[in-house]
């Protein structure tokens, strides 16, 4: 099995944080997205606990909520005592809602407007990651409209390429998110920051891509960072305490993938930490992270039911399920690799080779390719895992498709986060 949560069961079915699929795919209907809360608990901890460990006092973990941002996550953030960032209002709002106290959170995003700035300083927003010119001058101009001093941590491109898909690859100089150092426009931005009277420059940001399995492009990425950041304070005396090294650990999809050590990268990254520094003869900055796939990704799974099965002598076998593009578009938008189980029958041999396709009106409306399941019958269950990340939050009602549920599961209980989405309001907002 990819992960430790999940088993069979004397009927051959597939359990997940102990809990019998087919019981739920019953009870809950499908699609349906669960999420395993003390996965999610236990991933926080290991973050926190070797953040603590190995990097200076007062560094934390943020979560990055973009991955699933729904209330209960915001409710588990709080309880388990990390940090967050927020890409937008509604994101912002979701937390608000859940009680989330936003002194902790942080605001991302490379396209603010007036009003998702003002929005954000009246929620009391902690920080801002700054990622432009024409942002610091908004925030400087409507943080003086409020009478306060805003914080913020600027967001520089270091120019690292993690060697990771296009799609998700953050850090390159060509990148639309933050300003390039190498251009010498990170150092503009930093002398135009110190000039404002509103905002209160702590820090520097970076992130350089997703689904990064090896510690040594977030080292490569600090080591560029704290350089500058020595240079900016040596030529111009502007020192910053906070350096947000952004996130982008990964999680195995399958098997092939591998594992990963996050404790173990955390420390290798504290080691590169102490010996730069002393290098260059600074203080040791406060380090923040950005974890969010590796957080939630490997707690979820989505169950679907098994629609139709098509044969093309010669060509192809579809598996076409009850789900798709519109509650999981990653293998659409970027080939996401995905282990494909079939729940209800997983002590039958895998003897089929198949594409499981999706139910939107659309060719491209797949989930994976060339997967090896029993022969499929209507009704049959299947498992997608890892899909705690980036499903539920890009779902969409194409097809006018309602949503799935979210049904979150722990040792003691079950219990719906979000509620499976209705005909009726699809015609809300109408």
């Amino acid at each position: 099995m990819l992960y430790k949560n999940l088993s069979i069961n004397e009927e051959g079915h597939l359990l997940f944080a102990g809990h019998d699929t087919v019981a739920l795919a019953k009870q809950f209907g499908t699609p349906a997205m669960l999420i395993d809360e003390d996965r999610i608990r236990t991933r926080c901890r290991t973050y926190m606990d070797a953040m603590a460990r190995y990097l200076p006092a007062g560094s934390r973990p943020l979560y990055a909520s973009k991955a699933l941002s729904i209330k209960r996550l915001y409710e588990i953030m709080k309880e388990e005592g990390m940090g967050i960032d927020v890409v937008s209002p509604g994101e912002l709002y979701t937390a608000v809602k859940a009680g989330y106290p936003m002194e902790n959170a942080f605001f991302h995003g490379n396209s603010k407007t007036d009003f998702d700035i003002r929005f954000a300083i009246e929620h009391g927003i902690g920080w801002f990651v700054c990622d432009n010119a024409d942002e610091l001058d908004a925030i400087d101009a409507i943080a003086g409209e409020k009478g306060i001093c805003q914080k913020l941590l600027l967001r520089l491109s270091p120019g690292i390429d993690p060697h990771t898909h296009e799609k998700i690859s953050t850090g390159r100089v060509d990148c639309k998110f933050g300003v390039a150092i190498e251009t010498g426009q990170a150092e503009e931005l930093i002398l135009r920051a110190a000039g404002k009277k509103n905002v209160a420059l702590c820090g520097y940001h970076c992130h350089i891509g997703s689904q990064i399995f090896d510690h040594v492009p977030f080292c490569d990425a600090a080591i560029i960072m704290l350089k500058f950041m020595a240079e900016m304070e040596r030529k111009h005396g502007i020192h910053a305490d906070i350096l947000n090294l952004g996130g982008g650990m990964a999680v195995p999809y399958t098997a092939a993938d591998g594992s990963i050590d996050y404790a173990a990268n955390i420390a290798a990254i504290g080691r590169l930490l102490g010996e730069q520094c002393a290098a260059l003869g600074m203080e040791k900055p406060v380090i923040l992270m950005e974890p969010g796939r590796s957080i939630v990704a490997d707690a979820g799974i989505t169950l679907y039911d098994v629609v139709s099965i098509k044969e093309i002598p010669g060509f192809k076998n579809f598996v076409a399920v009850d789900g798709g593009m519109s509650d999981n578009p990653r293998y659409a938008l970027y080939q996401a690799e995905y282990t494909i189980l079939p729940a209800s029958r997983m002590n039958d041999e895998a003897d089929f080779l198949c594409t499981v396709a999706g139910r939107c009106c659309e060719s491209g409306d797949l989930i994976q390719e060339d997967v090896m399941l029993p022969k499929m019958r209507r009704g049959d269950l299947l498992a997608v895992l890892t899909t705690g990340a980036y499903n539920y939050s890009m779902a969409s009602n194409y097809n006018r498709i309602p949503r799935p549920p979210v049904v979150m599961v722990n040792k003691d209980d079950v219990y719906v986060a979000v509620r499976r989405e209705t005909l009726d309001d699809l015609m809300n907002c109408e």
